[in-house]
């Protein structure tokens, strides 16, 4: 019974959901419908009056012929509506009537101010030509403005019904920086979606020639050096930096001068990204970043020269779930590889850009979980997937980490690069690149030393492999893992204080983006065993760079979080290196990259014995012995390498 009672419950349920979904179903299409023929009614009524008033304001036209004009006067209403029913003027949404829809609804009276001018010399009044036309421009403007001040009536209610559904947002007073497409794009945008609830004061720009314009009504109220007294002059409660294209230098210049005044600041991506995602430009005005500050001139690639090695090819990143890897993810799934190959340790990370890529670039890549010391492994890995193109950025990269683990910091970054380059020439890759870093110059550290190997091991491939074999170096990456941003905003959320080696300590920056981007250039190339060094810039020091993170914090150094100096780390070096000798450095196709001229050759076989050598001893437990070894073996005069005839 309880269950027989229960069946009948669910049917009725079922029944009563079928009914509500059905009744929803009819009313929502005849709501529609009324509203719709509403706004036609309304629309009727206006061109009714256009053709009144045009009548009674032309000169030319006696009243004794407007009784006659009844019959014509519907029926150029009647064309009127149906020429806006064809051009889908009803279909438009209100609430984005923009200068298309106006374009639009003029246009769609001509055809009706055509007929009413027929219908006047119908009437028994004869026109002449001017005098038609006249008539025509007449009954087009005042037809057209009717129509266009209907829906901006109906846009300002629907805007005074979005202010009353939002009564407690309180009013923002803001400042746009930069008075080009950009700030127009936000200050439309903010007009169109209400619910910011700001209001935009003024625009500043370093333009002369943009002084004293108004953009939308709202002036251009003068130069970025004239912001902090426009902040206290109109209370202004925050500036948006909308000028994507501006260098580092120039952003910094502007963040200091805002950054004196109590304005919240906000700014938009580079132009790079700017346009990478579908969604509005408001949507992406941001907190400014320490990046942001560092922003360079944008990197410029040839698309085309890029797909020419990737297109439809095979392409392997070993590392492809750490930063640099991912990244080389994301850029190479727009350059249409025929398959991508994610290889790696850490399946979690590799998990993540697996269902990135799937999720936003609709490419399926595989993934392989694997050891790149693993000879057995990676050779079934190449003997499966025959890659093209492969790009070695699986490695160890803490220097203090590397300092006190020099046996798994050799076996991961020096025989890895071994095995891995050996199976690229083996299985006919076609292009091998290797990931470095400027502490490979010179090394002190562990992590410097074992990635001047891998250099080495790349030179020495290129001379008996018909495999382009390249390596690029550059310097620390900004946001990557475990780096130094993340450990200072981390120090300072924690309300300090932030640890900082040296007050002298200096380091060339790179945004993740920007790395890979010319990485990819780099492998474009064609350089065979080459060393490629990417434009880093200007050093920068680290004492600098700690000190504007606190600030972009909202805080000051030295007062809300206090500099500890903590004396330079086992490794570290006061100022990075990109090369030996400056006059190595040789220009290639691409402004930002330049090679390093070839010094030295090196003998792979005798490579690979000491490489054996140095295994061994890190095996046997014997660290000192085995860091002496490193070093001696990076030395520009060790036994491995002999002088180029």
């Amino acid at each position: 019974m309880c269950q027989r009672r229960m069946g009948i419950y669910e049917m009725g349920e079922v029944s009563l959901m079928a009914i509500t979904t059905l009744r929803d179903e009819v009313r929502q299409p005849i709501y529609r419908l009324v509203y719709r023929l509403r706004r036609l009614t309304l629309d009727a009524t206006a061109i009714v009056a256009s053709v009144c008033l045009s009548l009674y304001l032309s000169p030319e036209v006696s009243i004794r012929i407007w009784g006659s004009m009844l019959r014509w006067t519907l029926l150029t209403v009647a064309i009127h509506v149906a020429t806006l029913v064809l051009r889908s003027a009803y279909s438009a949404s209100v609430r984005y009537f923009g200068q298309h829809d106006a374009i639009t609804l003029g246009l769609a009276a001509v055809p009706a101010a055509c007929v009413f001018c027929f219908g006047i010399r119908e009437s028994g009044f004869r026109l002449g030509f001017i005098n038609s036309t006249v008539i025509i421009i007449l009954y087009v403007f005042l037809s057209t403005a009717g129509l266009v001040l209907l829906r901006l009536a109906t846009l300002s209610r629907f805007h005074s019904l979005l202010a009353r559904a939002f009564p407690r947002t309180p009013i923002r007073r803001m400042l746009i920086v930069g008075a080009g497409d950009a700030g127009e794009t936000i200050l439309h945008e903010m007009a169109r979606r209400q619910v910011w609830q700001v209001k935009a004061i003024g625009f500043v720009d370093d333009d002369d020639a943009k002084q004293q314009l108004r953009i939308h009504g709202v002036p251009v109220l003068g130069t970025t050096e004239d912001i902090p007294s426009l902040v206290r002059k109109h209370l202004i409660d925050e500036i948006i930096l909308a000028i994507p294209i501006a260098s580092g230098p120039q952003l910094r210049r502007i963040h200091e001068i805002c950054r004196s005044t109590n304005a919240r600041i906000r700014t938009l991506p580079a132009i790079g990204n700017l346009f990478e995602r579908a969604n509005s430009l408001t949507s992406q005005l941001r907190e400014i970043r320490i990046e942001d500050l560092l922003r360079r001139d944008p990197v410029e690639c040839n698309p085309a020269e890029l797909a020419s090695y990737i297109e439809g090819r095979t392409v392997m990143i070993t590392g492809g779930g750490g930063s640099i890897g991912s990244e080389l993810a994301r850029q190479l799934a727009k350059l249409n590889p025929q398959k991508l190959i994610l290889l790696g340790k850490g399946e979690n990370s590799l998990y993540e850009i697996q269902q990135e890529l799937i999720q936003t670039k609709n490419i399926v890549p595989t993934v392989v979980v694997a050891d790149v010391r693993d000879e057995h492994s990676m050779s079934a890995v190449f003997r499966a997937h025959r890659p093209s193109v492969v790009f070695h950025a699986a490695a160890h990269k803490h220097v203090p980490l590397m300092q006190d683990n020099l046996r798994e910091a050799i076996r991961n970054n020096v025989l890895g690069t071994l095995v891995t380059s050996r199976l690229a020439h083996e299985y006919g890759a076609d292009k091998f690149v290797l990931i470095s870093t400027d502490k490979a110059v010179r090394p002190t550290s562990v992590m410097g030393a074992t990635k001047r190997i891998c250099e080495m091991i790349v030179c020495a491939m290129a001379q008996e492999s018909e495999t382009e074999f390249a390596a690029v170096r550059f310097g620390n990456v900004l946001g990557s893992r475990g780096s130094l941003v993340p450990l200072l905003t981390a120090q300072i959320r924690r309300g300090g204080p932030i640890t900082v080696t040296d007050p002298a300590m200096t380091r060339y920056f790179m945004t993740i983006p920007e790395a890979v981007q010319l990485v990819l250039e780099a492998g474009s190339l064609g350089k065979r065993g080459e060393i490629c060094i990417l434009d880093m810039g200007e050093p920068v020091r680290i004492d600098d760079l700690a000190r504007e993170l606190i600030r972009l914090h909202g805080l000051v150094p030295d007062e809300d979080i206090s500099i500890l100096y903590t004396g330079v780390r086992p490794g570290e070096k006061l100022h990075e290196e990109l090369v030996y000798n400056a006059q190595d450095l040789l220009p290639t196709d691409h402004p930002k990259i330049r090679s390093v001229r070839h010094t030295h050759v090196y003998d792979l076989a005798l490579l690979r014995v000491i490489i054996g050598d140095l295994l061994q001893i890190a095996d046997s437990g014997d660290s000192d012995r085995a860091m002496t070894f490193l070093m001696d073996l990076c030395s520009p005069h060790a036994r491995v390498a002999t002088y180029a005839a």
